[in-house]
């Protein structure tokens, strides 16, 4: 807490210095505890047990229209920090054509705690391997050929100050976890089914998380099973279908196919060397027929567990529910304060009229970019997974993805999948092997034709969102129902 203190005056200090010098913004986050741990168990041994814990300040100063960043881990260099985001920006505004503001912003003094009944951090390294050594007893069969259990921590506290007033800290904690199997199939290629930790949305986010078997730890028979009758099951043939897609495959399709899509960065092209660009457009804002009308997204939508929830983004603005596609118009966008502002300058008018809370950086060292927070698909009034499944003529439930290959503007996707029911005449018949399918985004989400109730909607963890230039890995959450789209390619052609 001393060291909090010495670095708030430090930061106050410099923010009001900065403003001397004729910066037109500035602000400072001081990752006072940055600590993650990664365990990974393969076929019963400890492959991975990797620790870090790292603190440091990340500057940024905008003067002249362009934005200048400098970090450092050392508390005593914060003055050189400053100076140093300083002379980058002043660097940068000589090759300035578009000139960047972030505008005012009303004085910000909050704070965010993520809820936690048991740090992580607390529990002892001999008993979480205990428990990951449960979980893999319960997966081991001698038909298996590898099994592989994964779990992840992270914990942060976070100060944030800037130029405008605002004062925020804010303390994260998320856990991770996978478990996976393998084994050949009749023709002697190896299928896998995997189970990943989810949420309801509510709760909390300590280690708690791992020990609800309905969460994580319950899944080992049922993934067993289902792998089982995947290595002697048909292979799926080609032909168009209905796809009805469970969480574990529709969290994707949304991170993919919508959440990137909708960063305003990458729709300004600010991706396109690295990432790619996006179909959308600005104008497309307001009037785009992105899906069906039963297509409703949000971005937040109040979720209290989830790594997609945070408080605050990187800039200060408080997060919020909002709508980013609205019974299949694309109304807002993933967005952030000086983007907005950049948004607005190139359209000649107001296209979005303030932040959507997305200025988000993986690390001290790393300067905040556009990112995905929670995009949730909103539950909708077809029922649960078996109304759904009885209302289908011809069709697949898919789960789980292998692979995705994506447009590099997001305009199309090819996803393969881990496992598929076939569906005929409103029942599943058989399990089918190496699923696949394809399709153009929009054509895709105006293929949709059903959406589940509350009863089968959850929370998606995203552990390794990678974006930018250098690449950032972030956390995030997608909250998903089951989802059914009509006339989809599916298989590959003989």
């Amino acid at each position: 807490m001393e060291l909090l203190e010495r670095m708030k005056a430090g930061i106050s200090r410099n923010i009001s210095r900065m403003a001397g010098e004729g910066a037109e913004y500035s602000d400072a986050r001081f990752f006072a505890d940055d600590r993650s741990e990664n365990l990974v168990l393969y076929d019963g041994n400890l492959e991975a047990n990797d620790t870090t814990f790292q603190t440091g300040t990340g500057v940024r100063v905008l003067w002249g229209g362009a934005w200048g960043f400098s970090a450092s881990s050392d508390p005593d260099k914060l003055d050189a920090c400053f100076d140093q985001a300083l002379a980058n920006a002043r660097t940068a505004s000589r090759l300035v054509s578009v000139p960047l503001r972030m505008g005012r912003a009303a004085p910000i003094h909050g704070s965010y705690s993520s809820p936690v009944v048991t740090d992580p951090f607390s529990v002892p390294l001999e008993e979480k391997l205990e428990f990951l050594m449960g979980i893999d007893k319960a997966l081991k069969e001698d038909w298996i050929a590898r099994r592989a259990i994964a779990a992840g921590f992270m914990r942060r506290t976070v100060l944030f100050m800037n130029s405008d007033g605002s004062e925020i800290v804010k303390n994260t904690t998320n856990v991770f976890a996978d478990m996976i199997i393998m084994a050949l199939d009749v023709d002697g290629m190896m299928q896998r089914r995997s189970m990943t930790l989810f949420t309801t949305g509510r709760g909390t986010r300590g280690w708690e998380m791992l020990c609800v078997p309905e969460l994580f730890c319950g899944h080992a028979d049922r993934i067993k099973s289902e792998l089982s009758a995947l290595l002697s099951a048909d292979r799926l043939e080609y032909g168009r279908r209905s796809v009805i897609l469970l969480p574990g495959q529709g969290h994707l399709q949304v991170h993919e196919t919508i959440g990137h899509p909708l960063e305003l960065d990458r729709i300004l092209g600010y991706e396109l060397s690295f990432a790619g660009g996006s179909f959308v457009t600005l104008d497309s804002i307001g009037s785009l027929k992105y899906g069906s009308e039963k297509l409703s997204v949000s971005s937040y939508g109040g979720i209290e567990n989830s790594p997609g929830t945070f408080g605050y983004d990187d800039d200060g603005t408080p997060e919020k529910d909002y709508r980013l596609i609205d019974k299949g118009i694309l109304v807002n966008v993933l967005s952030s304060r000086a983007m907005v502002n950049e948004a607005n300058d190139r359209a000649g008018r107001t296209v979005l009229a303030g932040s959507g809370g997305a200025a988000r950086a993986t690390a001290f060292y790393r300067a905040p970019i556009d990112r995905m927070t929670n995009v949730n698909i909103l539950p909708g009034s077809d029922g649960s997974l078996e109304d759904i499944v009885s209302s289908t003529k011809n069709g697949l439930l898919l789960d789980n993805p292998t692979s995705w290959s994506i447009g590099s503007n997001r305009e199309h996707f090819h996803f393969g999948c881990e496992i598929a029911w076939e569906i005929i005449d409103g029942r599943r018949t058989r399990i089918l092997r190496n699923p696949t399918y394809q399709g153009h985004t929009l054509e895709f989400y105006n293929s949709l034709s059903a959406v589940g109730d509350e009863s089968t909607w959850v929370v998606c963890q995203v552990d390794n969102c990678g974006k930018g230039e250098p690449n950032q890995v972030m956390q995030l959450g997608h909250g998903v129902p089951v989802v059914r789209f009509d006339d989809v390619i599916t298989g590959e052609r003989s």
